[in-house]
C-alpha cells in the first residue's frame, strides 16, 4: 500500500475541517458526518474547539483511499494558533491549501502559501464554498494567480454557481496507480478547449512544451498529465480544484488528486534511524505522547532510541496510530510514516530522533509579540498553576513560560487575545484551575548601541576563580545571537568554555531595560581558570556579570516589533483611516482604489496598533478589514523608553548578585 503525508491549511473559516470531515466520510473512515457549527466534527475533539467552533490544535488522522494510506493533519486557521501550523508543515510531503470562493485570498492565505513555497512543499489549491452567495471562481482564480502563484492550473471543470453549484468533473481520468507512481495510462476527459488551455499554461513553465505549442505539434494528454505532475512535485505548479465541501461536492475528486499529484514519502527502513517530534499530547494512562514523523529506519515497541538534540536515550513503550483523539496500537513505525510514540518522558517538540540528516528545517510562521502575567484565582493553587502552565508550554513552546520564583510571578508569551481565551478554558476544563490574566503588553527587545568589551574577574570570596573578557558587537537586524570563542583550551579548559557558551544566551534574556538582548555578536576573547580554586559553577556566576558589564559599556538601543498590514475599506472612509495610520506612526504606500473600496498596505508598530481593529470597525461601520503579519523589529524613535521589571538581582550589583547566587548554589558546591 502506498502512503501520503499531507496537511490541510487555510485562513480561518475557509472550510478546512469541513473538508477533512467529508474526506473521512467518503473514505469510509467514519460512518456519519459531523459539523463544525454543532461541535461534532471528528478533528475538533477538544472541548474548547467544539464550544467555539474553531480549531486550536493540529489534529492527526488517517484514512485509506483507492489502495493508498493517507496521514492527514487538519491545522488551525486562526492566526493566533499559527505555531500549530508551522510545526505540522515540517513533517508534510504535500499540502492542500483551501481558499474561499467568496472571501478569496486573505492575509493568512498568503502567509501559508509563502511557507509552503519556502519549504518547497507540493500543494493542491482548492477553491471552496462554490455554493455560497457571492462565490466567484474566476475572480478568486485571478487572485490566486496574481498573489500566490502564476503556476495555478485548474484540473477540473465546474458547473453551476452559488446555490446552484452542482459538481465538478476532472479533466484527467486515471487508469491505474502503482507503487507510488502514476502509470502512463491517462485518459483525457476534456474537450479540446480545456486541453489547449492546460497545454498553454504548462508551456509557460516548460521550454520543450512551449516549443511544441508554438510549432503546433500535438502533445498527447498523457504527456501533459505527466508533465503537470512532475512540475507539481517540484512545487513549480499547483493544480486547482473546486468544491462545495459542506455538500460533499468535489471531495472524491480532491482525494483522487491527492494520490495523483502529491508525492509519497522518501526514505526506507534500511536507512539510518531519523525522525522528528512535531507534537506532544498527554494521555491519562500512558503519559506523554510524542507525535513522530519517521524519515528513515523503523521503530518498534521496547526499542531504546537516541534523542540526538538532548543527547539522551529513551525507551519506546507503545506506538499508536491516532485518529482525532482515539488511537490504535500498531507496534511498529516504519520510515515515511507518522505515529504517536509512548515512553519518551523527557522528549520535547522539535527533538530529533537518531540522525538529523533527513529531517527538514523549521519554518517560522509567527512570533509571539505580547507578554502576559498569569495569576491564580486562588493563591493556594499557585503550585498547580505552575505545573499546568508548564505542561501547556511543553505542548506549545512558543508560550515560553517564565517562572520568577522569588517574585512568585508567571509570565507567558501570546500571539493574540483569542489565545488567552482558549488558555483560560484549557486551564479550567483540563486542570480545574481558574486563572486571571493581566493586560497584554508588547514584547520589546534590546540591541547593543555600539561595540565594546565586558570584563569580570570573579576571584572573591574564595574558593572561586573565573576571569572572562567578552567582545560585544551589534549585529544585523534579525540575526539574533552569534557566539564564538577565541580562547585556547590551555588558558581556559574546554569544559569551562562550554559552560560559558551555555550561559551567554541566559545572560542576555534581561538587558539594561529588562528585555531580551538580540542581534549581536559575542566573542569570548580572554578566559582564565585556576588549577585549585576554579569550580565549573564559577562560570555560571561570572558569565552574566561579564555580559552585563559589557552592555553597560556599549549601552543598548530599544527595539519594537512591527507588523505588515493590509487594510481594505469603503472609499468614503479613506481620509479617516489614513489619518489614523499617521497617528500610529505607520509607513504605507499610496492607496489603491478599486470600485467603491480602497486598499492600503504598509508597516505599523505593534504598540500603537493594538486597539486599531476596533477603531477601524467604528470608522468604516464594520466594513473594513485589517490583516497583518509580523514584519520584524526596528529601533524605537528617540524619546521612547520602555522598561521591564527585572527578575532576580542585577549582575551589575556584583556584591549582592554574588551573595544571592552563592546562596542558591551553596547546596551544589
Amino acid at each position: 500500500m502506498t502512503l501520503r503525508n499531507i496537511g490541510i491549511v487555510a485562513h480561518v473559516d475557509a472550510g478546512k475541517t469541513t473538508t477533512t470531515e467529508h474526506m473521512l466520510y467518503e473514505s469510509g473512515r467514519i460512518r456519519s458526518l459531523g459539523r463544525v457549527d454543532t461541535g461534532t466534527a471528528q478533528t475538533d475533539w477538544l472541548d474548547v474547539e467544539r464550544e467555539r467552533g474553531i480549531s486550536v490544535r493540529a489534529a492527526t488522522t488517517v484514512f485509506e483511499w483507492k489502495g493508498c494510506k493517507v496521514n492527514l493533519i487538519d491545522t488551525p486557521g486562526h492566526v493566533d494558533f499559527s505555531s500549530e501550523v508551522e510545526r505540522s508543515l515540517r513533517v508534510l510531503d504535500g499540502a492542500i491549501l483551501i481558499v474561499s470562493a467568496v472571501e478569496g485570498v486573505q492575509a493568512h492565505t498568503e502567509t501559508l502559501w509563502n511557507a509552503l513555497k519556502a519549504l518547497k512543499i507540493p500543494a493542491l489549491i482548492v477553491i471552496n464554498k462554490m455554493d455560497r452567495l457571492g462565490a466567484s471562481a474566476e475572480r478568486v482564480l485571478h487572485e490566486v494567480r496574481s498573489v500566490l502563484t502564476a503556476g495555478a492550473i485548474p484540473v477540473q471543470r465546474y458547473s453551476g454557481c452559488e446555490d446552484n453549484f452542482d459538481g465538478v468533473e476532472s479533466l484527467w481520468t486515471l487508469r491505474a496507480e502503482h507503487s507510488g507512481s502514476v502509470e502512463a495510462g491517462v485518459v483525457p476527459n476534456a474537450e479540446p478547449a480545456a486541453y489547449f488551455s492546460i497545454l498553454e499554461q504548462l508551456a509557460d513553465h516548460d521550454d520543450r512544451l512551449l516549443q511544441q505549442y508554438i510549432e503546433g505539434e500535438h502533445v498527447p494528454a498523457t504527456i501533459l498529465f505527466d508533465r503537470l505532475r512532475e512540475l507539481t512535485l517540484r512545487a513549480v505548479t499547483a493544480p486547482v480544484l473546486f468544491a462545495a465541501a459542506s455538500k460533499g461536492i468535489g471531495i472524491a475528486e480532491l482525494m483522487d488528486a491527492v494520490i495523483a499529484y502529491l508525492p509519497p514519502p522518501a526514505g526506507s527502513e534500511d536507512d539510518p534511524l531519523s525522525g522528528v517530534v512535531f507534537k506532544l499530547e498527554r494521555d491519562k494512562t500512558m503519559g506523554k505522547l510524542a507525535h513522530v514523523r519517521l524519515y528513515g529506519g523503523r521503530l518498534q515497541n521496547r526499542d531504546t532510541i537516541r534523542i540526538a538534540t538532548q543527547e539522551l536515550d529513551e525507551k519506546v513503550t507503545q506506538i499508536r496510530k491516532v485518529h482525532a483523539g482515539h488511537h490504535e496500537d500498531i507496534g511498529v513505525l516504519r520510515a515515511g510514516d507518522i505515529a504517536a510514540v509512548c515512553g519518551l518522558s523527557r522528549v520535547k517538540i522539535g527533538d530529533v530522533i537518531g540522525s538529523a540528516a533527513a529531517v527538514p528545517p523549521e519554518h517560522r510562521l509567527t512570533v509571539p509579540l505580547l507578554t502576559v502575567q498569569v495569576h491564580p484565582a486562588d493563591d493556594a493553587q499557585y503550585a498547580q498553576l505552575v505545573a499546568a502552565l508548564q505542561e501547556l508550554a511543553d505542548e506549545d513552546p512558543l508560550l515560553d513560560l517564565q517562572w520568577h520564583q522569588q517574585e512568585r510571578e508567571l509570565h507567558i508569551k501570546i500571539t493574540g487575545p483569542i489565545q488567552l481565551e482558549v488558555l483560560a478554558h484549557q486551564l479550567l476544563s483540563r486542570f480545574g484551575l481558574k486563572a486571571d490574566f493581566g493586560a497584554p503588553s508588547v514584547i520589546y527587545k534590546e540591541t547593543p548601541s555600539g561595540p565594546g568589551y565586558g570584563y569580570v574577574a570573579y576571584t572573591m570570596p574564595k574558593p572561586c576563580w573565573a576571569i572572562l573578557r567578552f567582545m560585544i558587537e551589534p549585529g544585523e537586524r534579525g540575526s539574533g545571537l552569534r557566539y564564538s570563542s577565541q580562547v585556547k583550551p590551555e588558558d581556559l579548559l574546554q569544559s569551562y568554555q562550554n559552560e560559558v557558551a551555555r550561559r551567554v544566551p541566559e545572560a542576555l534574556m534581561q538587558g539594561l531595560f529588562g528585555w531580551e538582548v538580540t542581534d549581536l555578536k559575542v566573542t569570548l576573547v580572554e578566559g582564565q581558570h585556576h588549577v585549585w580554586h576554579t569550580h565549573p559553577l564559577d562560570f555560571v556566576l561570572a558569565t552574566p556579570m561579564g555580559i552585563m558589564d559589557g552592555l553597560s559599556r556599549t549601552q543598548t538601543t530599544l527595539l519594537e516589533p512591527y507588523l505588515h498590514f493590509r487594510i481594505t475599506a469603503p472609499g468614503e472612509a479613506s481620509g479617516k483611516v489614513l489619518n489614523e495610520l499617521n497617528v500610529m506612526r505607520a509607513l504605507f504606500d499610496y492607496p489603491v482604489v478599486a470600485g467603491e473600496r480602497f486598499t492600503v498596505e504598509g508597516t505599523v508598530p505593534v504598540a500603537s496598533s493594538l486597539d486599531f481593529p476596533v477603531k477601524l470597525s467604528t470608522l468604516t461601520g464594520g466594513r473594513g478589514t485589517f490583516a497583518t503579519r509580523f514584519d520584524g523589529y526596528r529601533e524605537c524613535p528617540p524619546g521612547v523608553e520602555v522598561t521591564r521589571k527585572r527578575s532576580g538581582v542585577n549582575p551589575l550589583d556584583t556584591s549582592k548578585y554574588i551573595l544571592s547566587m552563592r546562596s542558591a548554589l551553596g547546596s551544589t558546591r
